[in-house]
């Protein structure tokens, strides 16, 4: 039997990113694991309203997620913890800057540099609707085809509830491909 446990979000665990914006004419860059699709060339990040680094979103319409690797996980995990308002955090990463003037952080392996189509705000939110303009990856996380090898990529996901990281697994099986042992 199922029990009712309130208006809670079930939907998780999601990518971790690193967001980076320019906030003051200095790249910023903040944790966030608020993600979701919206369709195939949209994207959302939600970030509390009282974050430094939506004022350089705001200001310039741009910002770069990118994906968390294991490696970065140390780096990544002090951006979240401290505010930009405090500590001057545009030297944590090395970074190119892109076309839209977002940083884009080089240790990534995976970069979506986006602009901000429309801002989504709730009482304690402010959720970026984001068309993403450029995605940039390691080539050796690609496959022969040129299409991101998860399995090689290894994003590390977020799980709200317990606040804990967490590494992708394996394969299951092809999308669809349980259909056919699906028997009414």
């Amino acid at each position: 039997m199922k029990k009712d446990i309130g208006s809670v979000l079930g939907l998780y665990p999601t990518p971790l990113v690193v967001v980076g914006a320019m906030v003051d004419g200095k790249a910023n860059w903040l944790l966030a694991g608020h993600v979701g699709i919206i369709g195939h060339d949209r994207v959302m990040v939600s970030m509390a309203k009282p974050h430094y680094t939506n004022k350089g979103v705001k200001e310039n319409r741009a910002l770069s997620l990118n994906i968390v690797s294991e490696a970065m996980l140390p780096a990544a995990s002090y951006v979240g913890k401290v505010s930009g308002a405090k500590v001057d955090k545009s030297e944590v990463f090395a970074y190119t800057t892109g076309e839209s003037g977002a940083p884009l952080l080089t240790e990534s392996p995976l970069t979506m540099e986006c602009s901000v189509e429309d801002i989504y705000e709730t009482e304690t939110f402010e959720s970026f609707i984001l068309k993403i303009d450029h995605t940039f990856v390691e080539e050796d996380k690609l496959t022969e085809k040129g299409k991101i090898d998860y399995r090689k990529l290894q994003p590390i996901l977020f799980e709200m509830p317990t606040y804990e990281y967490v590494k992708t697994g394996e394969v299951l099986g092809k999308c669809l491909g349980f259909a056919e042992q699906y028997q009414k």
